[in-house]
């Protein structure tokens, strides 16, 4: 068994890295709602407990700070802290899960960031939005899966929100269904990807929006070597990822892998297993000051305030029209801005 930390997030102007994670007490395949998921294939909970701790004292060893949120009977993937929560400045954007088994996650993961320190806000009902697993900011834009659990209205909400450039990226591949899966960037204008997880739009979107990708193979990929935690110069992975290690120490960078099969099981590693608190690396407003700048937004439960910036959803590409199986939005392919019929 293992105790949650208590204390609030504090905020800060230093480097250290804040993350928030969640013991795997309770953790377990407890249901199917994506394809590495099967009760026929259960965890090996002490296994479980084992691999994580690892991956904590690494992350400490990188010099983080480790915030635990209490794990909840019969919410086993709770310990995904990532799609709790979209976190920008001193703002959680709560997420809205796509199945009913992980809704019940939302309660305990608005209560624990309200009382740490972070305002909160939802995005309108009828919109499916899965927090930092779908949504990674690299400099100053903020790339944002869809189709498979999140759906791209989501997207043109958060960009009215945080006054933000958005780019939507269709994921296209079962097994890759979270952003963060596929996606990971290490800082402005560099990135890790897998490039057959994304339709062609997205290729080329990502090609074109960021100055260097490092492309993962297959193998890999499948051992969710995107699915990575940056710390400064320190890329933490799953183990098996020699190939993008290599690169990974080409361009600078310190790669640590740490056995996390356990969890790959349900569809998450390293990544899946953090929430970011003060911001990713590869964050241009985490760079320009982090938390305690505010934000110009729209707070659950208070009054609306408009972004000083127009919201911006771009797609760099002639786009069919189409009706999003996920959303009523429609995308004009001469000019490719999205409007609601």
């Amino acid at each position: 068994m293992i105790t949650p930390q208590a204390g609030p997030v504090q905020p800060t102007t230093e480097n250290t890295p804040q993350i928030l994670m969640c013991p795997p007490n309770h953790y377990g395949i407890e249901y199917e709602i994506n394809p590495w998921m099967c009760r026929q294939r259960p965890c090996d909970h002490t296994a479980a407990v084992t691999q994580w701790r690892a991956l904590r004292q690494l992350l400490e060893a990188a010099g983080a700070k480790i915030f635990c949120m209490p794990p909840v009977l019969g919410m086993p993937d709770l310990i995904f802290t990532a799609n709790a929560a979209l976190i920008y400045q001193d703002l959680a954007v709560i997420a809205r899960f796509r199945y009913p088994q992980r809704q019940v996650e939302v309660p305990q993961d608005e209560h624990w960031l309200a009382t740490h320190g972070f305002r909160t806000c939802h995005l309108p009902p009828g919109m499916f939005f899965e927090g930092a697993g779908d949504a990674l900011f690299c400099g100053d834009t903020l790339f944002a899966g869809y189709r498979i659990r999140s759906d791209i209205r989501s997207h043109l909400n958060l960009g009215t929100l945080l006054g933000c450039r958005v780019i939507p990226l269709e994921l296209v591949q079962p097994h890759f269904y979270h952003l963060d899966t596929c996606f990971c960037p290490l800082e402005p204008g560099l990135a890790i990807y897998y490039p057959p997880a994304f339709d062609e739009y997205g290729q080329r979107a990502l090609a074109e929006s960021i100055a260097e990708l490092i492309p993962v193979d297959s193998d890999e990929a499948q051992n969710f070597a995107c699915n990575a935690v940056v710390l400064g110069r320190t890329v933490i992975t799953n183990s098996g990822c020699p190939n993008l290690h290599d690169q990974l120490r080409r361009h600078g960078f310190e790669p640590r892998e740490t056995p996390l099969g356990e969890f790959v099981k349900a569809g998450g590693s390293a990544k899946c297993l953090t929430l970011r608190l003060d911001g990713e690396d590869a964050a241009a407003w985490r760079r320009a000051g982090g938390r305690g700048k505010k934000g110009h937004v729209v707070v659950s439960g208070g009054s609306s305030a408009a972004s000083p910036h127009p919201t911006v959803l771009t797609f760099r590409y002639r786009k069919r029209n189409h009706v999003g199986q996920d959303s009523n939005l429609v995308y004009n392919e001469e000019s490719l801005t999205p409007f609601v019929p």
